[in-house]
This record gives structure tokens, sequence and C-alpha cells, in this order.
């Protein structure tokens, strides 16, 4: 537990640091949804340029115990937007009103807007 503390208080601290939204991907090294939406990924210059250049990446393999990265439901995969006060961005969403955090290999417009969205909101928030 105090651990767990620690690791998100250093994460909150690096985000505040270096003033740059945390983009986390949940996903399953066995889920072929996930290979799949790796695999998208993997393939857009342009979220790997942003990924590499505006972003803080963290992919959890693992659940988190933390239902504030669970907003509704520990389905995999899903990606959710944090900014630097660790607020996650409830107001980023793919295109799935009951699985509102996925995204398929078909939405990677969807997910380069969002990635856009939430460079763009930090910094008129701050």
């Amino acid at each position: 537990y105090e651990e767990g503390l620690h690791d998100a208080w250093a994460v909150g601290y690096a985000l505040q640091a270096v003033k740059k939204p945390l983009m986390v991907i949940h996903h399953l090294e066995e889920c072929p949804y996930s290979q799949a939406l790796k695999k998208a990924f993997a393939s857009s210059r342009e979220i790997q340029q942003m990924a590499k250049e505006d972003f803080i990446m963290l992919n959890l393999v693992h659940s988190s115990s933390d239902e504030n990265m669970a907003p509704d439901g520990h389905y995999v995969p899903r990606i959710l937007f944090v900014d630097p006060s660790m607020t996650v961005r409830a107001d980023i969403t793919g295109k799935y009103g009951n699985r509102m955090y996925t995204y398929e290999p078909q939405d990677i417009s969807t997910l380069i807007e969002n990635m856009r969205r939430a460079k763009a909101l930090l910094h008129t928030e701050l």
C-alpha cells in the first residue's frame, strides 16, 4: 500500500514538473483486441510523435486497484488521460457509450483527436 502511495505521489510530481498529461493504456498481452489496438497505435506516425513529445505514457498490463483508473469498469483495452493535478479527464472519451474509454483499430482518428484535446486543454487550463 505504501509503495502504491509513493508511486502515485511520484507520478503526480512528475506530471506537475513537466507539465504534460499522462496517457494511461490498460491492456493485456493475450487479448486480441489489445494486440490489434497496439498494432494500429504503433503504425500511426502522428500518435507515436505525440506520445513521445507531448505525453507521459503509462502502460498497465495488470489491473489497477485505483477505481479512478476504471471509471466505467475494468475492461481492456482502455485509454485514459490524466492531467497534472492527477484528475482523470472524464471529458475525453472514445465513441462507445458502454465502454467509454475503449478504442478499436478503426478509431485511431478519434484517439488522435483526443490526444490533441488532452494536450490543448492542458495549455488552456494552466
